[in-house]
C-alpha cells in the first residue's frame, strides 16, 4: 500500500554545537515552498552579517523529491550535504535548517566539518517538535438535493474533512480525505449514479 503520511517539523527550533572553539548555530523552519526558504535564509545572512558561514539545506513536498544543499564557501560537500543528511535520516520534508558558522580560529578539516555540520543539524533536529501529517486528496461532489442523504451517508462512513458545503439551486460538497481511504470513498460516491464526483 502506498504511503499516505510524512513527518515535519511544526515549529521553529533552535540549537548550538561547538567544535574547536568554532561555533554551530542551527535553526530550523516549517517551510512550504522555495520562496519562504529563500526569505529565511536571507533574513539569517543580514542577522548574522559578521559570521564566516551560512549553510543550508532543505526538503520539500509529501514525496521529498525538492531539495537542496549549500555549503556557503566551505569545502563542496562538508556543510548542506551532512545537513540534509539529518533531514534525509530522520524522513523530514517542508524542513529548511541554517547552520551558521562562527571561525574559531583552529580549521576542523573535512571530516571535521562534517562531523560538526551534521551534529548541529541533529542537535536543532532533536529540539522541534516533530509531527506525522497525512497526504491527502480532496473530492467535489455535485448532487441534487434529493441525494442528500445517500452522499451524507457516504461522508459520515469515510470520515473526510468537509471543506466546502454549498446548497443552492445543486448541492456542492468539498471533501479532504487521506489517500488510502480515497478509493473506497470514490466507489461508494460513484454508486450514487446522479451524482457528480471530481478529484481536484
Amino acid at each position: 500500500m502506498q504511503k499516505d503520511t510524512y513527518l515535519t517539523i511544526t515549529n521553529p527550533a533552535e540549537g548550538e554545537y561547538t567544535e574547536k572553539r568554532s561555533k554551530f548555530l542551527s535553526f530550523a523552519f516549517h517551510v512550504e515552498t522555495a520562496e519562504e526558504v529563500k526569505a529565511f535564509v536571507d533574513e539569517y545572512k543580514k542577522k548574522f552579517y559578521d559570521a564566516r558561514h551560512v549553510c543550508y539545506a532543505y526538503m520539500l513536498g509529501s514525496k521529498r523529491d525538492v531539495f537542496r544543499a549549500v555549503d556557503d564557501g566551505e569545502p563542496s560537500g562538508t556543510a548542506g550535504k551532512p545537513i540534509l543528511g539529518q533531514i534525509n535520516s530522520h524522513e523530514l520534508t517542508d524542513i529548511l535548517i541554517i547552520v551558521v558558522r562562527y571561525f574559531g580560529g583552529i580549521k576542523l578539516g573535512t571530516s571535521g566539518l562534517i562531523e560538526a555540520y551534521r551534529a548541529a543539524a541533529a542537535e536543532v533536529i532533536s529540539n522541534a517538535d516533530i509531527e506525522e501529517r497525512t497526504i491527502n486528496t480532496v473530492v467535489r461532489v455535485t448532487y441534487d438535493y434529493a441525494l442528500m442523504n445517500q452522499v451524507m451517508r457516504v461522508v459520515k462512513e469515510e470520515e473526510p474533512k468537509i471543506r466546502l458545503q454549498d446548497f443552492q439551486m445543486m448541492c456542492v460538497l468539498e471533501l479532504e480525505i487521506r489517500n488510502s481511504k480515497l478509493e473506497t470513498m470514490l466507489a461508494k460516491l460513484r454508486l450514487i449514479r446522479e451524482a457528480k464526483t471530481e478529484v481536484l
